[in-house]
């Protein structure tokens, strides 16, 4: 009996979320009656249109370029059945999916994010490599604002008061808004999603979860069904949770810092260590190519007009490519570790970017530098801050940036590239045409 029928049929499943990943993370795909499904699947598989994977995070299409097919034609849901969970806050017994999607003669969708994290992880393992992987992010608790020209607000919590200051690692702040995280923990523990500690963020009701060490694919799949199980979360709790990179003025950014590190595949020892625990000339390459690619992989880590607000001087963010020992105003820290958990991890990505592009993008940059035996810069000791800004100031920049990189368009492959500029840049496009509140408050009257 396979995974999914079993499943179904051991919980007495009604209905399943079959779930896929588009551009910016949003879940799409289709609830299906359980029977039906399976009826389904015997056949060929559930049908989408192409263009699922090139909606903008409006829910828009580019206008004038298509990188889909000219018929906008089906591709096909394959579930992945490693993945099949129950979805814990419905009453009635729903199962969730989450689903590969292939042409009609079984050619994977190369526009796809989890297709693409596949892709690097296959130039991974050709070589005997296994990445290893762990996520942590950063999302704050906001109230309900149904007005989208006012600004966010941290919520109240059971004392009756918002919270007025910065309350980072505050385990009486976190407590204030226990109820909610009860039920996150209960929820994850539920669908299997291996979060490990909590805590308070610096920002006025921000908070972080780290997740375990484990498959890179695995991670991103939790990372992505995490996101999606807080906001339902707390939503049932009467707020918002928002990953988006910088939702408040005058409060720190929300980062996705991917830790990694790559092992053997066959005997699983960490490759990023020698023998007497040094660092290894692969370790040093990785970091390297994270140094040169990394901002050319901009718009998969930092996707949206807002995630540049992020990466300024005094956010708690980095805003160049240096690395360092233990030193969070560094791209790329060095955590202090035994030989064996040697890893660097990359500080750059946002909590808005999209779990598998983020990854995958990360990897790929360390990749590159491994098979090219690159060589970093010094480390650096002391604030990164009083160097220069390196990265991409804009999503514009970024966008040139990731289109001028020719090992990307190996790497990804050009249709990938394509896909992701059409989106961006449509997203781009409809951000420029809207005049924002500091630009009324400023300029109506004074220019």
């Amino acid at each position: 009996m396979s995974p999914l029928r079993s499943f179904i049929e051991s919980n007495r499943i009604t209905e399943v979320e079959c779930l896929v990943p588009d551009m910016s993370g949003i879940a799409r795909g289709k609830i299906v009656p359980a029977e039906k499904l399976l009826r389904i699947l015997r056949d060929r598989g559930l049908r989408l249109p192409e263009a699922v994977f090139v909606q903008t995070v409006t829910g828009g299409y580019p206008g004038d370029e298509d990188v889909t097919n000219p018929e906008n034609s089906d591709i096909y849901m394959i579930p992945d059945e490693t993945t099949i969970r129950p979805v814990p806050w419905y009453t009635e017994p729903t199962g969730q999916v989450i689903s590969d999607c292939v042409y009609v003669d079984g050619r994977p969708v190369d526009i796809s994010a989890r297709w693409l994290l596949r892709r690097v992880l296959d130039l991974y393992d050709q070589r005997g490599w296994r990445p290893v992987v762990a996520p942590e992010l950063e999302f704050y608790l906001v109230q309900i604002n149904k007005d989208s020209d006012y600004p966010l607000e941290p919520p109240v919590g059971r004392s009756g008061r918002t919270e007025s200051g910065r309350q980072a690692y505050g385990i009486d702040a976190v407590n204030e808004f226990d109820p909610i995280f009860e039920d996150i923990y209960d929820y994850c523990e539920t669908q299997t999603i291996d979060i490990d500690t909590l805590s308070h963020e610096a920002g006025a009701g921000q908070i972080e979860i780290n997740f375990n060490h484990g498959s890179a694919l695995e991670l991103a799949d939790q990372a992505f069904l995490f996101k999606r199980t807080a906001r339902e979360t707390a939503i049932r709790h009467q707020v918002y949770a928002t990953f988006m990179a910088k939702p408040m003025e005058g409060e720190p950014g929300s980062a996705m810092h991917i830790h990694q590190s790559v092992v053997d595949r066959e005997t699983g020892r960490n490759l990023f260590a020698n023998t007497d625990g040094t660092d290894s000339k692969l370790f040093l390459s990785h970091i390297a190519g994270l140094q040169k690619f990394l901002p050319a992989a901009m718009p998969l880590l930092a996707p949206n007009v807002n995630s540049y607000r992020r990466l300024v001087t005094g956010s708690d963010a980095p805003i160049n490519v240096h690395w360092g020992r233990d030193n969070r105003t560094t791209g790329f820290r060095v955590p202090v570790s035994p030989p064996e958990d040697r890893r660097v991890e990359n500080r750059v990505a946002g909590a808005d970017a999209n779990p598998y592009l983020a990854i995958a993008a990360s990897l790929a940059c360390g990749y590159l530098g491994m098979i090219n035996a690159l060589e970093p810069t010094d480390p650096v000791k002391g604030s990164a801050y009083r160097l220069a800004h390196s990265l991409p100031r804009h999503l514009a920049d970024a966008l040139n940036k990731f289109n001028a990189c020719r090992p990307f368009k190996e790497t990804f492959g050009e249709r990938f590239i394509d896909a992701v500029t059409y989106v961006k840049q449509a997203e781009y496009d409809a951000y420029q045409r809207v005049i924002s509140s500091w630009e009324r408050e400023n300029l109506v009257l004074n220019v």
